[in-house]
């Protein structure tokens, strides 16, 4: 693709970058073939290759539009199209690159400016946010049915254990997770110390991914300059992993060696913190398993998260375990589609959102299984409010749960 860039981005790093990666586009189309909005909506302006086209038209000059920012926002930022592009294009960078130059063109309604401060006000501050939880879980008899399965109980975390060992790793604690569900950390805790590895909680900040992800690029760099902060000193005594529990926190952390790259003082420690950061199923697959094996052979319909199997690229690892373990995997139809939870968007495109909902509980449960389990608490949280069976964490089956 050959490109022109306008003189307000052209020579800038988000430039250069945004160029080289519409460089890279040769549109063939092969992504609108897995593109979630795409297949919903029928839209070529709601495909990846669409979206490039617009984006690329105003990072050569061209003023965009209301209807270029609504393209722009129904994207589920998921990454299926890098699954499938024979070119490598990192559509993702890009969609960053181009939502933040269209919102710093493009006024929003006074509502969704709003609802988008709000969500950066709360979400990232796991105080204000598990306020906020328990407010709606104490009016939770009350409600209506159909919000009433909107405001999620929280499960008891249970024991974090204690004892110490030569081995050491940090963890995420993050910030929604922490309050919706405390007990994924908890369990992926006493499962490593079964294994001999001590899990240690440095911090309690958002990993910086929901300021990112609604063009807070300024706000979203220092969550991550604070993670780091907390992390270094253990990462200086020798701690062998960063591990997410969360895999849409592991997505972004595992770029912050990119993100502040140009950043003096922090680039070279945040190259050190991605390359530390581990998906819990990368260190899970590394070990000896035997020792969680499984007396009770469940039926597990596993989701992957678009985070996990798109982003990091770690398909097939979670289900592997889960086999090791002694689980039955289910078969899951059109495992690459998201189920619409993605960060914020099930708040922001609930209607796009509750669709695809339907349709990956339809597959998750055509094969019968006792139980979905996933990677990635947005997803949990997105699809137990109307699931027919339960929905947890991978980590919990491995538990005991």
């Amino acid at each position: 693709m050959q490109t022109a860039l306008a003189e307000f981005i052209s020579g800038t790093a988000k430039g250069d970058e945004a160029e080289a990666i519409l460089r890279a586009c040769v549109h063939c189309g092969f992504c609108t073939a897995t593109c979630p909005t795409y297949q919903l909506l029928g839209d070529e302006l709601d495909s990846p290759r669409g979206r490039i086209y617009l984006m690329k038209q105003v990072l050569e000059g061209e003023a965009p539009t209301g209807a270029t920012q609504i393209h722009l926002d129904r994207c589920l930022t998921c990454r299926s199209c890098e699954t499938t592009c024979p070119s490598g294009v990192q559509y993702g960078r890009l969609l960053d690159i181009g939502r933040e130059v269209v919102d710093e063109r493009v006024s929003r309604p006074v509502a969704d400016r709003v609802t988008r401060a709000l969500l950066r006000l709360v979400i990232p501050h796991r105080r204000r946010f598990a306020a906020l939880l328990r407010l709606g879980q104490w009016v939770r008899p009350v409600l209506p049915n159909p919000l009433k399965r909107t405001v999620p109980l929280t499960p008891p975390a249970g024991t974090w254990p204690h004892d110490t060992h030569p081995r050491t790793m940090l963890v995420l604690q993050g910030c929604a997770q922490a309050a919706l569900a405390p007990q994924i950390n908890a369990a992926a805790a006493r499962v490593l110390d079964r294994l001999g590895i001590q899990l240690i909680a440095a911090q309690d900040t958002c990993c910086g991914a929901l300021s990112h992800h609604l063009s807070a690029s300024e706000e979203a760099l220092d969550y991550m300059r604070r993670n780091i902060d907390a992390w270094w000193p253990y990462v200086e005594q020798g701690a062998e992993a960063i591990v997410m529990t969360a895999s849409g926190c592991g997505v972004l952390v595992k770029e912050y060696g990119h993100l502040l790259r140009h950043d003096a003082e922090y680039a070279d420690k945040a190259a050190r913190v991605s390359a530390l950061t581990k998906d819990l199923c990368e260190v899970l697959d590394a070990e000896d398993l035997e020792p969680l094996r499984s007396a009770v052979n469940r039926r597990v319909a596993f989701h992957t998260p678009c985070s996990l199997q798109h982003g990091q690229k770690l398909q097939g690892v979670v289900e592997s375990i889960l086999a090791r373990i002694g689980f039955s995997l289910t078969p899951v139809p059109n495992a690459h589609l998201c189920c619409g939870s993605a960060g914020t968007y099930s708040i922001l495109q609930r209607k796009i959102a509750d669709q695809l909902k339907a349709d990956k509980l339809q597959a998750l449960q055509s094969g019968n299984p006792d139980l979905v389990a996933t990677a990635n608490v947005g997803c949990l949280a997105h699809m137990q409010a109307d699931a027919a069976v339960p929905v947890k964490h991978w980590i919990e089956l491995l538990d005991g749960d």
